[in-house]
């Protein structure tokens, strides 16, 4: 028998927050749910298990989070399995209580297959399950039937800080999985010369992104390249062969380094996948470098998917940025201490 595909899509109003998912089949049936605090992930799992424990017959599952589809295909649940549900960093796996019996479902049934599709790339049974998702929080109900409905709402973008597809009018913002780095400057990481602490630091985030261009096989590195935690990120995404793209706040902010740094810092931004420059004027004292500084933390803050922050837990200023951020991206923060390292 010829599998069915089933479209799913999940949806959040902030991470965490309310959230939505949805599954659609080609002409019929569908269906939708809310949940009132949840997060993007549980949501995209969310959407594929309820198809999967809905319909029978052969199905693939036609989704747009990498972290659905390659859980299977990739066979990342059976490390899990085996490693008594603990990540290869010896980690709880994160959102068990929805993947361990969903895994069971799928291995149960043996007739289930997955596919990735990309998202918002005018596929138009993926804009429906995410239309879907999404009116599904809006009116904090889901609905199904046997035949498409006509009558949906527009897709994310609506919801307000939804998620990473919700955004971005700004022709500057790169496309895909976008993740910042931010963090200490080099006297609270041993230093301007290189140290074993910035050794540390470099090999923890090559970790971080190792294991998240897992689940985001599109994830592209956002840094500002100031010297210290921003400097160590670009050389760690590229250590990790994750594309970064360098966010300056206005022309040439490393003219006042001295020259071994400006080297170092023309040679990151020429190994750059791309860079964005946010304002054409060079501020013209101290007061303004710091006020030009915030807004590009800002625009990065409204535009990032996740964030990385080196942080020792004791500079105020790191913390009113980790602040920022929080309210901004909710639980996508991952916090490095160089004191834990």
């Amino acid at each position: 028998m010829t599998a069915r595909d089933v479209y799913t899509d999940g949806a959040c109003a902030g991470n965490p927050g309310p959230g939505g998912w949805a599954w659609v089949v080609d002409g019929g049936p569908f269906a939708s749910g809310f949940v009132p605090a949840t997060t993007n992930q549980r949501m995209e799992i969310t959407a594929a298990s309820e198809a999967v424990r809905s319909l029978d017959g052969p199905l693939e599952v036609v989704s747009d989070s990498t972290y659905v589809v390659r859980c299977f295909n990739d066979g990342w649940w059976r490390g899990w399995v085996e490693r008594g549900w603990r990540t290869a960093q010896r980690k709880e796996v994160a959102n068990r209580d929805l993947w361990e019996p969903f895994i069971e479902l799928v291995n149960e049934r043996g007739d289930i297959s997955f596919r990735w599709v990309k998202g918002h790339s005018e596929d138009p049974l993926n804009d429906l399950a995410d239309r879907l998702a999404v009116e599904a929080i809006a009116n904090r109900r889901g609905r199904s039937g046997e035949v498409l409905p006509t009558d949906v709402g527009p897709p994310d973008g609506a919801v307000a800080n939804s998620d990473a597809r919700s955004r971005r009018a700004d022709s500057r913002v790169p496309s895909g999985h976008l993740l910042g780095v931010f963090g200490h400057r080099p006297l609270e990481l041993g230093g301007y010369e290189p140290n074993d602490l910035q050794d540390g630091v470099r090999s923890r985030l090559v970790d971080i992104l190792s294991a998240k261009q897992q689940m985001h096989e599109d994830l592209v590195v956002l840094t500002g390249l100031r010297l210290g935690a921003e400097q160590l990120g670009a050389e760690a995404a590229a250590e990790a062969g994750v594309p970064f793209v360098a966010v300056l706040p206005y022309p040439d902010p490393q003219s006042a380094w001295p020259e071994r740094s400006q080297a170092r810092f023309r040679e990151l931004v020429g190994a750059a996948a791309g860079v964005v420059q946010l304002e054409r004027k060079v501020p013209g004292s101290n007061k303004e470098v710091g006020e030009a500084l915030a807004r590009r933390d800002g625009w990065l803050a409204a535009n990032l998917d996740e964030a990385i922050v080196v942080w020792d837990r004791g500079d105020a200023a790191i913390g009113k940025l980790v602040k920022k951020l929080e309210r901004a991206l909710g639980e996508d923060i991952w916090i490095v201490d160089p004191s834990e390292i």
